[in-house]
């Protein structure tokens, strides 16, 4: 892979389509997904085609990436920047349910925002979030990220719209 974050525990990659089976295992927990407003894969073939198809990163520069812990070397989640046809750029994050509790959200979501900053120029980030996911809210506010409205996200009435200004 040419593209790489790195912290002293993670190393963030573009996605492979080696990375398929992860994610798909990854949307299969209804605890992962509950507040994302994405249904499961519907097999191991529809992930594949997920990632043969991601463009992200060659279409902006930047995407959601696998997040790979180093003393395992296990894919653990994913975490990155999306654009939105709305004309923002947000923040997300998703990890298998047992690494939450870690600061692996924190800790990736530190490495993209300074990359967002610098290598990007942006001038800011969204995260969006629903108000019953605590614990994303409270990774984003420790982030620095700051409420800023309520809004529709995907079908999802009442999401929470946080704002991290980054010049």
């Amino acid at each position: 892979m040419a593209f790489q974050l790195e912290t002293s525990r993670l190393t963030l990659r573009e996605f492979s389509i080696n990375d398929a089976d992860d994610l798909y295992q990854l949307n299969l927990n209804p605890e992962v997904i509950k507040y994302t407003g994405d249904p499961p894969f519907k097999s191991l073939a529809e992930a594949k085609q997920f990632v043969s198809d991601y463009n992200a990163y060659r279409k902006t520069g930047y995407g959601r990436w696998a997040v790979i812990e180093k003393s395992t070397n296990k894919f653990i989640g994913w975490c990155g920047l999306k654009y939105h046809p709305e004309g923002y750029i947000d923040l997300g994050f998703r990890f298998f349910q047992e690494t939450w509790g870690n600061g692996f959200a924190t800790e990736s979501s530190q490495v993209c925002i300074q990359y967002a900053k610098t290598k990007l120029n942006l001038q800011y980030l969204i995260g969006r979030v629903l108000p019953e996911n605590r614990a994303s809210i409270r990774v984003l506010e420790k982030l620095g990220f700051v409420y800023l409205k309520s809004d529709t996200c995907k079908g999802m009435q009442n999401a929470l719209y946080y704002k991290l200004e980054l010049s």
